[in-house]
C-alpha cells in the first residue's frame, strides 16, 4: 500500500469524525489520525488534502497540498511527533527504525498482526503475510528483518 500511495498522484483524507468548520485540533483528535494503516497515508504521498465531513477542506485551507500547510503539519507533529520534514521527504529505509516503531506505537488496527504489516511500507520491506500469526509473531519477524538488515537493535527497545 505504502507503494501506492507514494505513486499517486492526489492523496485525500476523508475525516468523517470531523464536523464542518472544525477548529485546529480536530485533526490530532479524529479516529483516522490513531489507525495503523493511516501512518503511511500522510508520509508516503506527495500530495494530500484532508476534508471534513461535509466534503469541505480542514480549516478551510486552500493550501494546494496540506503537506505545504504550516497549521495543518504542526497539528500532525503535536499529534504524532512527526515533523514536518519527516513527512515531507520520508523515505522507506531501515534508517531511524526506532523512532519509526515509536511513531506507529500509539495506533491501533482491528487485527493484531497488522500494526506489522502495516509498517512493512515504512522500511521498504517486503515480507509474507499470515494472518492469523498474532502481533508478537507478525512484529518479531519484522523486527528481525530490521535487525539483519541494518544491523540496528536499537529498535528493540521502541
Amino acid at each position: 500500500m505504502f507503494v501506492w500511495y507514494h505513486h499517486s498522484a492526489l492523496t485525500i483524507v476523508y475525516l468523517s469524525d470531523v464536523p464542518p468548520s472544525s477548529k485546529s485540533g480536530a485533526l490530532a483528535k479524529s479516529v483516522w489520525n490513531t489507525r495503523g494503516w493511516t501512518f503511511q497515508e500522510f508520509v508516503a504521498p506527495k500530495v494530500i488534502l484532508f476534508y471534513q465531513s461535509n466534503w469541505t477542506l480542514y480549516l478551510d485551507d486552500r493550501t494546494l497540498n496540506h503537506k505545504d500547510s504550516i497549521a495543518i503539519m504542526q497539528e500532525l507533529k503535536n499529534a504524532t511527533g512527526i515533523d514536518r520534514s519527516a513527512v515531507v521527504a520520508f523515505r522507506p529505509s531501515m534508517h531511524g527504525a526506532r523512532e519509526k516503531l515509536h511513531w506507529a506505537s500509539t495506533r491501533v488496527t482491528t487485527l493484531q498482526e497488522d500494526i506489522a504489516y502495516s509498517l512493512f511500507g515504512i522500511f521498504g520491506v517486503r515480507l509474507p503475510v499470515d494472518y492469523g500469526e498474532k502481533q508478537d509473531n507478525a512484529l518479531g519477524r519484522l523486527l528481525q528483518e530490521i535487525v539483519a538488515r541494518s544491523g540496528d537493535i536499537t529498535g528493540l527497545d521502541w
